[in-house]
């Protein structure tokens, strides 16, 4: 299941704006009343949370838990806090009950929203949001996430986002009988709970594909790797190769101007996915600028932050930008591919590359590479373990991303579309 039809989902289950009933409702509640409306200080207790003294040492390195923006990622729930408070410290926060809706009310980060599976404190970043009876709180924590951008944008243009405690309150939300939000609420947490489970199985496929990069070729120092397919255990050791060998692969430096491009020839860093096996997806074409030319069966490596490991093996010809290098094999492009995406060839790029916060792999260092290079049955084995294994990781990176799309949908169906979202 798609983002795009997660989006609908939700778009259907919540009323649309000027309206009382979302658009699609549960049969057992299709004769119920129309929602309604409230502000959030109405339903439930706010807190804004508070910082302990850093100066004294105290304070923290206990065991308490204590929330801040960092811990609260794109999932449902804060499993666990960068930062513990000892019993002192502990004592002079605002205490959150466990199943508390957090909303982050200050900084880049404002409008990410999760629930705490545990008693915890928050610092002054973050609103937390404890509902009274009779008001489900999974329910207001999907409410809360399928407007959390009209939300983000009470804020305004500052230099440092803030949303107060006292406008937070007044966020309106349509609140349906208990029943129907708890309903609500179960569709969705089972939907959260499928994702968890393929993202747990797309984690799992990506630890394993990084111990066979590490595994399937030699380490610093070895000329043979110390997973080797049956076949040839008895084979000799394997040959070292400069990258830039002429026998290797060549870098590629032909240009190409704008005229000759189109969104779907046109390559930077920004769309080549690393997530999906190393694919890239059609990017809008830059205003100006020469590019370097590709062609089918090159391999392009995006230079900024090497780290990423993207690496695109091109199914088509076209034009990089300038932060792309465009590596064209000499045979056997699998292998040099999965080569490039080494843990080995990443920390020899990255120990000579220029920049902290953005670097930059030195093109020169990449060329006197030493590649290890087996005979050409070895190389097309390897190749061929690795691909099945990239096409298993697409796959279950797309079903995600379809999952994530129908939940969005869903939101967008079982919840209103509200206008104003302040009283």
């Amino acid at each position: 299941m798609s983002n795009k039809n997660k989006k609908g989902l939700m778009q259907d289950l919540f009323p649309a704006e000027g309206k009382t009933t979302p658009t699609l409702r549960f049969p057992e509640f299709e004769d119920e009343k129309g929602w309604v409306y409230s502000p959030l200080e109405k339903i439930a207790t706010i807190v804004t949370g508070n910082t302990p003294s850093t100066s004294d040492a105290a304070n923290y390195g206990g065991t308490k838990n204590f929330v801040s923006p960092a811990d609260i990622s794109d999932g449902r729930f804060v499993e666990g806090t960068k930062t513990l408070l000892s019993d002192e410290g502990y004592s002079k926060t605002r205490k959150i009950p466990a199943d508390s809706i957090l909303f982050v009310c200050i900084g880049s980060t404002i409008g990410k929203v999760a629930q705490n599976t545990f008693e915890c404190s928050t610092n002054q970043q973050i609103n937390s949001v404890i509902p009274f009876d009779r008001v489900y709180n999974a329910f207001i924590y999907y409410s809360l996430k399928h407007i959390s951008l009209k939300i983000a944008e009470l804020s305004g243009k500052q230099a440092v986002p803030i949303i107060n405690k006292s406008l937070f309150s007044s966020v309106v939300i349509g609140i349906p009988f208990f029943d129907e939000q708890q309903k609500i609420a179960d569709c969705l947490s089972s939907l959260d709970e499928l994702i968890a489970a393929h993202t747990q199985k797309y984690q799992e496929l990506q630890c394993y594909k990084k111990g066979l990069l590490q595994n399937l070729f030699p380490t610093k120092g070895e000329t043979v790797p110390e997973l080797r397919f049956p076949e040839f255990k008895n084979e000799g050791k394997w040959e070292f190769r400069k990258l830039a060998d002429k026998d290797i692969s060549d870098f590629v430096k032909k240009r190409l101007p704008l005229s000759e491009l189109s969104i779907n020839t046109y390559v930077s860093t920004e769309n080549i996915l690393a997530d999906f096996g190393g694919i890239a997806k059609a990017s809008k074409l830059p205003p100006s600028g020469s590019f370097t030319a590709y062609e089918s069966g090159d391999i392009l490596i995006a230079n900024i932050r090497p780290y990423l490991k993207k690496v695109w093996v091109a199914n088509r010809s076209g034009g990089a930008s300038n932060d792309v290098i465009v590596v064209r094999p000499k045979n056997g492009n699998a292998f040099l591919s999965c080569i490039l995406k080494s843990e080995v060839f990443i920390n020899y790029v990255m120990q000579g590359a220029k920049g902290v916060k953005m670097p930059r792999g030195d093109i020169a260092l990449m060329k006197e590479y030493p590649v290890a290079v087996p005979n050409s049955e070895e190389q097309q084995k390897i190749a061929d373990c690795l691909s099945s294994l990239d096409k298993l990781i697409t796959t279950q990176a797309q079903k995600i991303e379809e999952l994530k799309s129908h939940k969005k949908g869903l939101m967008q169906q079982l919840f209103p579309v509200m206008g104003e979202v302040t009283t």
